[in-house]
């Protein structure tokens, strides 16, 4: 039984057009309230995921609730507690904001009066107001993405479908919907995020899922998911007046794990499991020695790794 405490689950999903499995034992558990990301490359069935948990396509196998609904069996009640954002915006760029907020209220059954206020309380917690009544197509990428993910939020759903919520959009533009998106699960909506940029999932995301033909291949909190491809790198730069080899063997010794020497740089580098640690030893060892490093450096795994190293693995199975 999946605890109470998931605002979305997948078990066993599969979903086949033709010769092509877009799902192949599709497995998701997202806590309600957070942000959880969904990676993959191109083709890797995300897009079709979402389709199947928005109850935009029916599943051929396996049982998708959200909210606490079934799918297949509720999926009207289901409507009436999602949003969701697609890639390309859905707002009407002639329009002012203020207008395009009603219209969709008025969409979504809510009386003239409830959609104006509902809009008003939208362009307010999204930091429109100041633009409310302009045309649309005189805003911003930001503000125009910001405004379709408050479209997404007109009854306040349970769970938000976001996908590639900032394609396009400059460095400001992200940082504005980002903040918008920490705003959104702040106040208590589930975010699915579904996104090419890996930096995007690593700063928003709780827990990420990684998606490769069709199933899950991976899941967990960001820094969970780097530690399974390695642990931390410190690399000390040395100088070359010195000699390397006592160096390297009194470092080695504080820090409990072997060195990769370079003797062309004078680089020495150490994978360790907690990098912080490691370098507090490498710093104290240099002091004792009194040997200033020319460079001193702690690199961890990125997600652009995490992401390759999954997928390649899955591809040479």
């Amino acid at each position: 039984m999946v605890a109470s405490t998931h605002a979305l689950t997948a078990d066993g999903v599969r979903k086949r057009y033709a010769e092509l499995a877009a799902l192949d034992g599709f497995d998701l558990h997202v806590t309600a309230g957070t942000i959880h990301g969904l990676l993959g490359p191109n083709g890797a069935g995300k897009s079709t995921a979402v389709k199947a948990m928005a109850t935009l396509i029916d599943v051929d196998e396996g049982a998708v609730r959200v909210a606490g609904l079934d799918v297949r069996t509720q999926a009207r009640r289901v409507r009436q507690r999602i949003g969701l954002v697609g890639q390309h915006a859905a707002v009407d760029e002639i329009l002012g904001g203020r207008q395009n907020l009603v219209m969709f209220g008025r969409l979504y059954g809510l009386s003239k009066a409830a959609a104006r206020q509902r809009a008003n309380e939208l362009l307010d917690g999204f930091g429109l107001v100041d633009a409310a009544d302009r045309a649309v197509s005189t805003y911003s990428g930001g503000m125009r993405r910001r405004l379709d993910i408050a479209a997404g939020l007109i009854l306040a759903p349970a769970v938000l479908f976001l996908d590639e919520p900032t394609t396009g959009l400059d460095p400001r533009g992200r940082n504005e919907v980002w903040q918008s998106i920490r705003e959104v699960a702040d106040r208590g909506t589930t975010v699915l995020l579904t996104t090419q940029y890996l930096d995007e999932a690593d700063q928003l995301a709780a827990e990420i899922s990684v998606m490769n033909h069709g199933r899950v291949v991976a899941s967990g909190s960001p820094d969970a998911l780097k530690r399974q491809i390695g642990g931390d790198r410190v690399t000390v730069t040395l100088p070359r007046r010195q000699p390397l080899d006592p160096i390297v063997r009194q470092l080695t010794g504080a820090v409990g794990e072997p060195a990769v020497v370079d003797t062309e740089t004078h680089q020495v580098t150490f994978e360790v499991g907690v990098g912080v640690t490691a370098l507090a030893g490498i710093v104290r060892t240099l002091d004792e020695l009194r040997v200033t490093p020319e460079d001193l450096q702690l690199r961890r795994p990125t997600l652009d790794e995490v992401f390759l190293t999954l997928t390649d693995r899955e591809v040479t199975r």
